[in-house]
């Protein structure tokens, strides 16, 4: 019997988000459809359903997933970087997630499951823990909180940017460095106008 199918009915819904993950891991989100997961975690597609309603709900539980494990790599990254390097820190965390969970970071970006309110809620705690390191970096710089939003959208923005070109092997290594060097540039003595 495969390990899989020595968890008990109890743990399905758990079981159906490891098995979501891996079908999405093994060949993307056209691979991940409900008769495959049914068959994979050994139940009959209709049992599905007393979990989740669609198939929607369920790959916004892993896109929200996805989001919260991002945040804890963000937050301990936050905490282990040097004095000067926690911008440097977050985009670079969110980079290589990105490069490493490729399935999972298009899902959570994905038009039909980005909106729903659990994948919402996910991104913005994501945000929030940037929010946070922008403000505190801001005002270590002497800068208004007032462009705090503003700031933070665009760090985003780049590491996001730039997760999104890092198919290309080539242009991977070189292409995170000249983004956070970028991003760096706007916390420099007179890089922003006065707030």
């Amino acid at each position: 019997m495969s390990e899989r199918r020595r968890y008990h009915a109890g743990d399905l819904p758990g079981r159906l988000i490891r098995e979501a993950r891996e079908l999405l891991d093994e060949g993307g989100l056209k691979h991940l459809n409900l008769r495959a997961l049914a068959a994979r975690a050994g139940i009959t597609a209709g049992s599905l359903y007393h979990h989740y309603d669609s198939k929607a709900a369920l790959l916004g539980v892993v896109a929200a997933g996805g989001f919260k494990e991002l945040r804890l790599e963000l937050m301990r990254a936050d905490g282990e970087a040097g004095e000067g390097r926690r911008l440097r820190g977050w985009a670079t965390v969110y980079f290589h997630f990105a490069v490493r969970e490729p399935a999972l970071f298009s899902l959570m970006f994905d038009e039909d499951i980005a909106g729903l309110p659990q994948v919402v809620e996910a991104r913005e705690a994501v945000l929030d823990v940037l929010r946070r390191i922008v403000a505190e970096v801001a005002a270590l710089a002497g800068r208004a909180p007032s462009a705090t939003d503003d700031v933070t959208l665009a760090i985003w923005a780049a590491s996001h940017g730039a997760a999104s070109l890092a198919g290309s092997a080539a242009v991977r290594g070189e292409l995170i460095e000249d983004v956070i060097a970028g991003l760096e540039a706007l916390f420099r003595p007179g890089s922003l106008p006065p707030a």
